[in-house]
């Protein structure tokens, strides 16, 4: 289960990801509970959520295949650094505006929408960076065990802010506390063996190396089907968190360390899930429509849960049910991508991945504020069962019209 680990850039990665990924969830449940907060009187709480959700997903559906550019042509360590500098610098800034109490909604829109621009560039780079680090061999359990770091940081990172929300008397601090955490990951990535990682060779800038990406991933049906899979499911499943902060504040009257354990709920079966994967030595088309369809199921039954206790009992298996999707359908893509086109696949897949929001966050908002919550995640949850038997006629459809070349995979 834990293989990846025994590599030692991968293990410092792995402990400086963990602090800011912590650090990360704090500044996520602080932002969704600064724009309730800040829209307590004026009202659109929900739709401002929304709104927010969607801007900071908003640069991915725009620019994030040129940041899968970016990764194939320069080193991306280098990047990954300078990304995560930045991203420090905007907690620092939007926690000083809110400890000033001179924090509005617009700054948090602001906020979201450049985290989004960066993570056009760092999310991509990332994602391909994790194979220099590890190797082919061990790449499913490597992303397999980022996953359950980041779903770790789920589990403590929500409830912890729901505390220091309290303790601290309010968000800004939250926003401080992720800026330092940013320290972790930027110092690991400082100090590594650079001797040990196995880098692919820069891609010399030329014209249509973008087209090239797209067609790359059209023309192959394995790569195909998941990333047009991920991009339905993810449409919805990324305005989740929005569906946990209107479910706890509106349907069932929680405070904000009730909110932080209903989040905590579902990081901790998205936390089970990502160990089940790692466990696994393959991942199969099998697992990747079992985790699709038992995410829409469980979210439609999340919607229904007559009390509190029963919802936060049934976020566990949907949050395994979407580790699940998220962790296959990632592997199962970067397995059979080519080490020069590894940048540009994944910079479309994760433009899926979270490009999707944008349209999802929105009008998930605007049907919650119209029908109330639970009408929200109900509808939300029956757009992804529909979403995947989609995703399969749209890739028999191209595939059948795509002739496959005969080009191998390096």
């Amino acid at each position: 289960m834990f293989r990846s680990l025994r590599v030692h850039n991968y293990r410092i990665f792995a402990a400086g990801g963990t602090v800011s990924n912590v650090g990360t969830w704090l500044q996520r449940t602080a932002q969704d509970w600064l724009v309730l907060d800040l829209t307590r009187d004026t009202g659109g709480g929900a739709a401002a959520l929304g709104l927010a959700t969607a801007l900071q997903f908003l640069p991915m559906l725009l620019f994030g295949m040129f940041g899968g550019v970016l990764a194939d042509r320069y080193p991306k360590r280098p990047i990954l650094i300078a990304a995560q500098t930045m991203m420090a610098g905007l907690a620092l800034t939007i926690g000083v505006l809110t400890m000033t109490g001179s924090a509005q909604v617009w700054h948090v829109f602001v906020m979201a929408f450049l985290l989004g621009m960066i993570s056009c560039v760092e999310v991509p780079t990332r994602q391909a960076f994790v194979v220099e680090m590890v190797g082919r061999q061990d790449l499913p359990n490597a992303i397999a065990l980022n996953s359950s770091i980041f779903n770790l940081a789920r589990v403590v990172g929500p409830a912890l802010a729901g505390v220091l929300i309290y303790v601290l008397g309010g968000t800004g601090p939250i926003f401080l506390i992720n800026a330092l955490t940013f320290g972790g990951v930027i110092s690991s990535l400082v100090f590594m063996r650079k001797a040990e990682l196995n880098p692919s060779a820069p891609v010399p800038r030329a014209k249509g190396q973008l087209r090239e990406g797209l067609r790359y991933v059209i023309q192959r049906e394995e790569l195909l089907m998941p990333v047009l899979l991920i991009g339905f499911v993810s449409m919805f499943s990324q305005s989740f968190s929005m569906s946990i902060a209107l479910m706890a504040a509106e349907e069932f009257k929680a405070g904000a360390s009730s909110f932080g354990l209903a989040s905590s709920m579902f990081a901790v079966g998205a936390l089970g899930g990502a160990l089940l994967a790692a466990r696994r030595a393959r991942l199969t088309k099998k697992v990747l429509f079992a985790g699709a369809i038992g995410f829409g199921l469980f979210q439609i039954a999340t919607g229904l849960a007559p009390f509190y206790p029963a919802y936060l009992v049934l976020l566990i298996p949907t949050g395994i049910a979407l580790i699940t999707i998220n962790t296959a359908a990632n592997a199962s893509v970067q397995i059979a991508t080519s080490p020069a086109m590894r940048g540009r696949v994944m910079g479309i897949y994760m433009l899926v991945f979270t490009g999707g929001a944008p349209i999802g966050a929105p009008l998930i908002g605007w049907l919650s504020e119209l029908g109330g919550p639970r009408m929200g995640v109900v509808l939300s949850g029956a757009l992804v069962l529909a979403g995947t038997g989609l995703a399969v006629l749209m890739t028999r459809l191209i595939s059948s019209r795509v002739a496959k070349p005969a080009l191998a995979v390096a």
